[in-house]
C-alpha cells in the first residue's frame, strides 16, 4: 500500500473505492496493487470519489484497467470521476468511451 493512493472493496455496495492521488507519480503503483481485482469480482466498479489528484497518467490507468476488464471478459464502471481527469478526457475525447456511471 501506497501513502499516495488506497483502494478497498466496499461489501456493502460491492464496489472498489480509490482514494488519493492518480497521477504519473502513483500510477505505476496503483496498477500494480490493482491487479488482482481483475481475478476476484466478476464486475468492477469503481468509485473514484476520493481521489485527491489526478492528471493524465490517471486516465491512462482508467483505460488500461478497461483494457484488462475486457481481456478478462468482466464489466467495469467508474462514478465520480474528478473534476480534472473528466476535463482530460474531454478534451482527448475519451469521455466518450469511458464507462461512467
Amino acid at each position: 500500500m501506497s501513502d499516495l493512493f488506497n483502494i478497498q472493496f466496499d461489501a456493502d455496495n460491492q464496489r472498489y473505492l480509490v482514494s488519493g492521488e492518480l497521477t504519473l507519480d502513483s500510477a505505476s503503483a496503483v496498477l500494480a496493487e490493482s491487479e488482482p481485482l481483475f481475478d476476484k469480482a466478476p464486475q468492477l466498479d469503481i468509485d473514484l470519489a476520493q481521489v485527491s489528484r489526478a492528471d493524465s497518467a490517471g486516465l491512462a490507468l482508467l483505460i488500461t484497467w478497461m483494457r484488462q476488464a475486457k481481456q478478462s471478459d468482466k464489466t467495469i464502471s467508474f462514478t465520480h470521476l474528478p473534476a480534472q481527469m473528466l476535463a482530460i478526457a474531454k478534451a482527448s475525447g475519451l469521455d466518450a468511451i469511458l464507462p461512467l456511471k
